[in-house]
């Protein structure tokens, strides 16, 4: 049972990591957009910091692709078996 519970949370870890990298730029803002450049940091630095509010779009999106990978993995019984080979056998 605690590996089960083990294995759900790294692999929601590692899902939300990766979708944490694709809702990062989601408008984004940047100093030199908004010709708004503050001096000592680089034009491309965002103007505010939105930090909660990408983690919250982070968790629900992860969340729904998790639950989608959780019900095609557990009830519609697909998994690492069921992916063809690319490269074919001898």
């Amino acid at each position: 049972m605690a590996q089960q519970i083990f294995s759900t949370c790294a692999v929601y870890f590692v899902v939300w990591w990766i979708t944490l990298f694709a809702v990062l730029p989601f408008g984004l803002r940047t100093q030199a957009e908004d010709n708004h450049v503050i001096l000592g940091t680089v034009e491309s630095a965002p103007t505010k910091f939105r930090g909660w509010r990408v983690v919250l779009i982070t968790t629900l999106v992860s969340a729904v692709i998790y639950g989608a990978w959780y019900v095609s993995s557990h009830y519609l019984g697909f998994g690492f078996d069921s992916i063809p080979p690319i490269v074919p056998r001898d």
